[in-house]
């Protein structure tokens, strides 16, 4: 419900009915509607890091690995769902609930860099701060595609058209943008 009409536009009766639970059942587990909506984007969240545990039992080279995860973010963040809650908690529900992201490093960028510096331990990316790749790779192939389909945009709803902006996201990742001499 908050996926599809928005945290405003969801009420707690909704829930309930959708639910078919009675309201004080909800109030029992959740003291508000924004404690509701918290509880719905964390487990969005746990859903994502156990997608993301599953992609990363993948085999071969450290930067094959990273390559195919990088991919996998493209991907999630892409995601009809995961895209409207983002919405969501980017517009509405961090103006009218005050909701924050979650304090402590975010699990994610965590496995990403480790996943960097396992690439570096193999001799195959340069030895650089891997947290700060993670981070770099993150923009690189998901900021762009993901507002996009954030603000209701459909350019990278095709599977073709999601490789081909991978590809190139990914080589200038690989290559970096200074020309090389």
């Amino acid at each position: 419900l908050f996926a599809r009409q928005g945290y405003a536009a969801t009420s707690v009766e909704q829930v309930v009915a959708a639910c078919g639970i009675g309201k004080d059942t909800i109030y029992r587990r959740f003291p508000s509607k924004a404690a509701l909506f918290e509880s719905v984007v964390d487990q969005a969240r746990q859903r994502t890091v156990a997608h993301l545990d599953q992609a990363l039992d993948v085999k071969g080279e450290p930067l094959h690995r990273l390559k195919i995860v990088a991919r996998w973010f493209l991907q999630v963040n892409l995601d009809p769902e995961l895209t409207a809650l983002r919405r969501i908690a980017f517009s509405e529900a961090i103006v009218l609930t005050g909701i924050t992201a979650p304090k402590g490093p975010d699990p994610l960028l965590t496995r990403l860099a480790d996943l960097i510096r396992a690439a570096q331990d193999a001799g195959q990316i340069e030895a650089s701060d891997a947290d700060f790749l993670a981070q770099y790779l993150i923009n690189a192939v998901v900021a762009g595609p993901s507002t996009e389909a954030m603000l209701g945009g459909t350019a990278y709803k095709d599977q073709t058209q999601q490789d081909e902006y991978f590809a190139a996201a990914w080589a200038l990742f690989m290559n970096g943008a200074a020309k090389h001499i």
